[in-house]
């Protein structure tokens, strides 16, 4: 077992210092081979880049608001592969989502992109398994598109607000990163999957302090993986705060293109003999065992057998992670002629899997347990249904297990594999997956499904030009927003600790519906959890005339890339977040909605801030990176610009649609 450390390399057995840098990496090749405006030589490490994405990918939960800043850009049809898939909002009570989604088809339709209707599954699987290409790279609206880098892909995600820029073919600018190797010795054993492997990974690195680094997989290990295994891990090392992790495409690779019928796809990436890296961390295959990472947030990562005994409610096994055929069919085979003792359900990744599970007669198999088989979406990911009872443990699959997530704020998720999962589910308490059967788990092998023909295609420009955009009486256009003044003066509306997830500012679960309409979401959802009176504080604050501000610890942003967080803020009058540091896609969306991200010159400066005190700060500052904030009218702070200094035309435009508008292009 690798546990969770937060030591300096060189003080770690088994991390060990790159050598200089004399052949390209598997990360710096694709980064090249991505780079905007013919760059050749790729800038040192915490340097900025600028990528063109080939590929764009939405989905319903981010992608109404992206589609409603596309249109806003007045672009005639997108520049790149674009994907937009429905899959988080799929309950459907009520008109909000249904419309939604009609609206989100008639954009495909009108400016050029693939659309997958509800059911056909999540965009993460959906996209490894028909779009997803070797060398390419893709941008997406959800802090899980790098689950493509399984497949060799330069795979990221971001705020729809970028990936919208993105699909009118602007490049994007992200920071140079360090390579960190991963390499993986041995192979895996019964009963130990790739959630096994990434919860490893995480106990080694941590789920802090990774800002500016990638992972690249190596070692002989690496053969032993499938695409779908890759994927996982990929999947997962966004909870590390990487920017993205990837594997090399190989001949394991080219097999599954192949089998995917896309054979014509595939092409060979792998690092340069003598390649080198900022370290390495060696993870040995063979001496894994099952592993479970605590609530809350991936508190730790531990063996299963460190709580063996624990008493399970409710086990859920799907999400983009690891709802793929290869290890639903291992559950499928640990529940053979037997019956399940808590409340279980399985949601396929794809209708793909799902249909491949019903023709191997694993759908029978769940149903004979008494498993719920729920949709293939996203579901209890989200907490969109199949939320554990008050105070219950459940243990799911998903790749996050955030306070309230699941739908039920008094209870605790914890993360596994889906045998451990399935094993655990038979015996209603945490159990180590290897008592549950003997020798391996042998799998039925069933042929891929292939069917290209249920997406809904692009149309030909001259039939785009003649679709009409389809809006349902919630959706609403994203507002104006007004500049950024010469000074701000307001008052702090919250004070926070550290850690703040996206899904704490903006939750998701029952308050999805209301992403179409910011206003309604600011409103109704921002910080509820923190603060029930929060938004009603802050417009009146706004409403008055005053600037609000947030102050909070470290990785303020963590989580989710759900633009909104930022959005929903703006639009109750919040116009600087303070902290001692952001992740980094939401300080980008922040920067998106005019709202300025500063960081405390002295972190301990933090504790001289109270939530209600007056602050006020001179804008006209920014450009030196440096500006004192005055505390109360008297008492001086010194704060750092945590955006970049490109970044603050945009920010004084009032943000990026704003600052778009004004450039003319």
């Amino acid at each position: 077992m690798h546990r969770a450390t937060h030591r300096h390399p060189a003080q770690t057995a088994n991390v060990k210092r790159g050598r200089p840098l004399s052949a390209l990496n598997v990360a710096q090749k694709i980064l090249l081979a991505n780079a905007a405006d013919g760059v050749t030589e790729l800038p040192k490490p915490g340097q900025p880049l600028m990528i063109k994405f080939s590929h764009t990918l939405y989905q319903d939960a981010t992608g109404t608001a992206a589609a409603l800043a596309f249109e806003k850009m007045g672009v005639e049809r997108v520049k790149t592969t674009s994907v937009i898939v429905v899959d988080h909002k799929t309950l459907q009570v009520g008109f909000i989502d249904g419309d939604d989604h009609r609206y989100l088809e008639t954009f495909s339709k009108k400016y050029g992109a693939w659309f997958s209707r509800s059911g056909l599954g999540i965009c993460h699987s959906v996209f490894l398994e028909d779009f997803a290409t070797p060398g390419k790279s893709v941008i997406g609206a959800d802090s899980h598109t790098t689950n493509a880098g399984g497949m060799g892909m330069l795979a990221m995600g971001a705020g729809g607000t970028d990936v919208s820029f993105a699909m009118a073919g602007k490049p994007y600018k992200i920071s140079m990163p360090e390579v960190v190797e991963v390499r993986l010795k041995g192979k895996l054993h019964a009963g130990i999957l790739a959630k096994d492997v990434i919860l490893n990974v995480l106990a080694e690195i941590g789920i802090k302090g990774n800002k500016g680094i990638c992972l690249e997989y190596t070692g002989e290990g690496v053969k032993s993986l499938a695409v779908t295994d890759r994927a996982t891990i990929t999947n997962m090392g966004t909870e590390g705060g990487v920017a993205f992790s990837i594997f090399p495409s190989d001949g394991v690779t080219k097999d599954y293109l192949k089998a995917r019928g896309r054979k014509d796809a595939y092409s060979e990436l792998k690092a340069d003999e003598g390649a080198s890296y900022s370290r390495t961390v060696e993870i040995d295959l063979d001496t894994l065992s099952p592993t479970i990472a605590l609530y809350p947030r991936l508190k730790s990562m531990e063996p299963v057998g460190n709580h063996k005994g624990m008493k399970v409610d409710a086990v859920f096994i799907g999400s983009c992670t690891n709802a793929n055929y290869p290890n639903l069919a291992k559950v499928g085979e640990l529940l053979r002629g037997k019956r399940v003792k808590v409340d279980m359900a399985i949601a396929p990744g794809s209708q793909a899997v799902a249909r491949m599970l019903s023709q191997a007669g694993y759908m029978e198999i769940f149903y004979s347990a008494g498993v719920r088989v729920m949709e293939n979406a996203c579901s209890a990911c989200i907490g969109q249904g199949f939320s554990p009872p008050t105070n219950g443990v459940m243990l799911s699959t998903a790749n996050r297990n955030f306070a309230g997530r699941s739908g039920t704020e008094s209870a605790e998720v914890h993360l596994v594999s889906p045998v451990t999962a399935a094993a655990s589910a038979l015996t209603g308490e945490l159990t180590d997956p290897r008592e549950a059967f003997e020798g391996e788990l042998k799998i039925k092998d069933v042929p891929m499904v292939v069917d290209i023909d249920s997406y809904v295609a692009p149309l030909p420009p001259e039939e785009a030009a003649k679709v009409e955009l389809r809006y349902g009486p919630n959706i609403k256009s994203l507002p104006d927003l007004d500049p950024l003044p010469g000074a701000l003066n307001g008052e702090v509306m919250l004070k926070l600790g550290p850690e703040v997830t996206t899904d704490l500012i903006q939750p998701a679960g029952k308050y999805l519906a209301l992403r179409s309409n910011a206003d309604e979401y600011a409103k109704q959802a921002t910080f509820i959890q923190a603060d029930e009176t929060f938004s009603a504080r802050a417009i009146e604050h706004r409403d008055a005339g005053g600037h609000g501000f947030i102050i909070a610890g470290d990785g303020y942003g963590m989580g989710s890339s759900r633009e909104h967080a930022g959005l929903c803020p703006r639009i109750l009058g919040i116009r600087a977040v303070i902290a001692k540091g952001f992740e980094r896609i939401h300080l980008a969306n922040l920067a998106n909605f005019g709202i300025l991200g500063l960081t405390f010159s002295d972190p301990a400066d933090y504790d001289r801030i109270e939530q209600g005190a007056k602050l006020s700060l001179d804008t006209s500052e920014l450009e030196s990176g440096k500006m004192t904030l005055t505390v109360n009218g008297s008492e001086k702070i010194s704060l750092d610009l945590a955006q970049g200094l490109e970044d603050l035309p945009m920010i004084r435009s009032g943000g990026a649609l704003s600052y778009f508008a004004e450039q003319g292009s």
